[in-house]
Formats: C-alpha cells, sequence, structure tokens
C-alpha cells in the first residue's frame, strides 16, 4: 500500500519546497502589516462548532472528523480556525489591548468530497483584526489579501475582487418587510447559488422561500444587478488605494451565518481556474457566543490547495525555491572527510551547501546539481584538499572561479 488516505496528500520535497514558499509569503506578508502569529491545537471540543451560528448545519452533522475519545469527550479536528481564534480572544479579551491583529497557518480538516481545489486535509492562512468596527480595518483585511496576491508576483488582472455587505443586505430585505432571520438565511444560502443555477431555478426556489411574485422580482433584480454599490465607504477607501480590480456582487454570501457586515472573495480571473482563492468578512458576533463581551472583528483566510493552483494556473512558482546555493562534489571516499568540513564553513557564512557523497561519476553529480536549479559546485578532489585552492563552478553560466575559502565566500557576498 502505497496511497495516502483518500482526500490527503504526501508532501514529497518537490511539493514541500512549493508549501515552505507559500507559506513565507504569507507570513512575510502577514507581518509587514503588523499581524502576530498564534496557533492552537488541532482538536476542539465538538460542541465548539455547534454554537448557534458558528457554523452551517451541513458542515457539523456530515463535513467534521469527530470522534470520542478515551475520557468520553466528543472532539473534533478543527474543520476552520475562525471559532477558534474567537473562543481564545474571549478567554483573554481582559488582558488583550486592542485592536489585535493576529494571523495563523493551521492544518484543516474537512470530510467532503475531493475534487479540484478542494481536499480533506489543507492549510490555510488566517489573518484578523479584533476590537475595531471603524470601516478602517475592514479595508486593511482587503488590502491585506490583495497584498499577499501581489507578493507572489501576480498582475491585479490575474485576480479580482468581489465585494458584498451583509448589512446592506438585510437593510434591503428589511424595506421589502422581510425581517424573519431564518427567511433571511434561506435567501442568503440560496444567493450563494445565483451563478451556479438557472434564473428559473433560481426564482421557483426563491418562491418556496419568501412566497410572494413581486418578492422574488425585487431580490432577483437587486441580486442580478451588476454593480450597486451605493456609498459604501470600504470600497471608496479601496479604491483610494489603488485597488481597482474590484467587483460589487450581491450574490457573494460567504456561507457562514456570524457574517455581519462586509464580505468579500478574491477570484482568479483565468477561465483555466475560475474559482476563488480567499474570502472573509467581518464578524462581529462570535466571541460573544464563548462566553465573551462581543468583539468587533474581521478577517479572511486563503487556502494553500487554491494559492497553489492559482500560482501554476499563471506560472508564478519559482522552481528552485529550496535547492541549495552550492553543492561540494568529493571525487572520492577519501576527501568525503574534507568536504564535509568545507561545507560546514560555507554553511557557516550563511550559503546553504550540500555535500553530495553518492558514488556517481562527477559528471552525473553535475547534470543533477543542475537539473534542481543549484547555482554553484565545488569538485574536491585530492590536490584541492592539499593546496587548499578551490574552484566554484556556475552551472548556469559555465563560469569558474579559483581562489581559498575566504575569498570565495566573498565571492558570494558581493
Amino acid at each position: 500500500m502505497t496511497e495516502p488516505y483518500k482526500g490527503v496528500r504526501d508532501f514529497y520535497p518537490e511539493d514541500m519546497a512549493v508549501q515552505r514558499y507559500i507559506f513565507d509569503v504569507w507570513a512575510e506578508t502577514s507581518e509587514s502589516f503588523g499581524y502576530e502569529r498564534y496557533d492552537a491545537s488541532v482538536l476542539e471540543p465538538a460542541e465548539l462548532y455547534k454554537a448557534k451560528g458558528a457554523e452551517n448545519e451541513e458542515m457539523v452533522n456530515e463535513q467534521t472528523y469527530t470522534f470520542t475519545d478515551r475520557g468520553e469527550r466528543e472532539v473534533t479536528l478543527r474543520p476552520e480556525m475562525t471559532p477558534t481564534v474567537a473562543r481564545m480572544i474571549a478567554g483573554r479579551q481582559k488582558q488583550l489591548s486592542f485592536p489585535v491583529r493576529w494571523y495563523s497557518i493551521p492544518n484543516l480538516f474537512r470530510y467532503e468530497r475531493s475534487q479540484k481545489g478542494r481536499v480533506r486535509e489543507h492549510w490555510q492562512l488566517n489573518c484578523d483584526i479584533f476590537g475595531s468596527d471603524d470601516v478602517s480595518a475592514d479595508i486593511e483585511a482587503i488590502s491585506l489579501a490583495y497584498q499577499v496576491m501581489l507578493n507572489f508576483g501576480a498582475d491585479p488582472s490575474m485576480f479580482e475582487v468581489r465585494f458584498n455587505d451583509r448589512a446592506e443586505m438585510n437593510l434591503f430585505y428589511e424595506s421589502l418587510e422581510i425581517k424573519d432571520a431564518e427567511t433571511v438565511s434561506a435567501i442568503t444560502r440560496l444567493n450563494d447559488r445565483f451563478h451556479k443555477v438557472s434564473r428559473e431555478e433560481y426564482q421557483a426556489e426563491l418562491t418556496k422561500i419568501v412566497g410572494k411574485e413581486e418578492l422574488v422580482s425585487a431580490i432577483y433584480e437587486k441580486i442580478s444587478k451588476p454593480d450597486d454599490s451605493g456609498n459604501n465607504k470600504v470600497l471608496s477607501g479601496l479604491r483610494e488605494l489603488g485597488i481597482s480590480n474590484i467587483k460589487v456582487d450581491r450574490s457573494l454570501s460567504r456561507g457562514f451565518d456570524y457574517y455581519t457586515g462586509t464580505i468579500f472573495e478574491i477570484f482568479d480571473t483565468s477561465p483555466e481556474n475560475a474559482r476563488s482563492i480567499a474570502g472573509g468578512g467581518r464578524y462581529d458576533n462570535l466571541t460573544s457566543l464563548f462566553g465573551g463581551e462581543r468583539v468587533a472583528a474581521v478577517g479572511f483566510a486563503i487556502g494553500d490547495v487554491t494559492m497553489r493552483g492559482f500560482l501554476e494556473t499563471h506560472n508564478l512558482l519559482t522552481a528552485s525555491v529550496t535547492a541549495p546555493d552550492l553543492v561540494v562534489m568529493p571525487l572520492g571516499g577519501a576527501e568525503v572527510p574534507a568536504a564535509l568540513r568545507l561545507a560546514q564553513q560555507f554553511r557557516a557564512a550563511d550559503i546553504a551547501t550540500e555535500v553530495d557523497f553518492s558514488d556517481r561519476k562527477i559528471g552525473k553529480k553535475l547534470s543533477n546539481a543542475g537539473d534542481r536549479m543549484v547555482t554553484y559546485a565545488i569538485v574536491l578532489g585530492e590536490e584541492e584538499v592539499k593546496s587548499e585552492k578551490l574552484t566554484l563552478k556556475n552551472l548556469e553560466s559555465g563560469e569558474e572561479t579559483s581562489g581559498t575559502l575566504t575569498e570565495l565566500v566573498e565571492k558570494f557576498s558581493a
């Protein structure tokens, strides 16, 4: 048996290189905005996800990995991070100085049908601001997600930001005398499928929810409009920052009940990968579900599977993300101890160095290093060990430079 459990992935070195690259860009970008990193156990009490509004019914009942431990406690492998961070904020609410900016890159699990862009185990970047109900926090959260995309080398034409506002939509429903929370929730979930079903099917389902034909017509007109932004301050602020690839989408719902205002998703514009890459929004009431006071919050998440899919679609992955700078190649077994010492000295100078002590011929060693996108090689034979004169070969250009260890280290630093 060589295959992993269905819906999860093995990470061979070349896959791990990509994963580390994605995580590094995520972390560096988040920290450049002043966000601090946190984490928590992958195990959570199952009741965390059964709290009203913490998750939708389908996910709780059908998509979580839940089991009973030896202490007869019901435990769940976390399917998302927002309830966890809300619990943590509620737990230290009196000690924290708000607003706080936190980020994490958690491992998450959902028991669902595996398909392109969706697996049963994944990682994602979570960024959240707690303690500010000012629109500036919404603007910052979206601009951070936008900057993540740019920091991978993406051009704004490669993606678009789709925007909606739950509070504005609720006011619209109230104007139609639709005030029942369950009815609004049902409309919201149907809207999430707006682009996936025919007009006739959408209107038929909406009729079952609201009953009256005039309400169906009014809601359909609202949802189908390409842009109905009004005087939304978040949109205005984003455009002032130069974020122009933003589109109002009144069907956008973000399936969770806990969103209270701004919601957004980042979509790939390539027809080869027309899917959501990131999403989030404002959720101001979630901490109160865990015994704390209400804390205003806004945040978003980006999954590693969809992120890699975007990078591959637009040829933005760097092939050499973990290749060492230098490979030292001893000609024979007698030179291996000297090669190990030499590599240690290069590493002390902050030069990533590998020793190829395989019994392959030197031509094969050089070819293998080149294929792996290694930049430099040093062939170490008896003469080089005695004279301490080394030859540094650039595997890309073929250029050779001779010198002592100190001289070659200086070349790397130049």
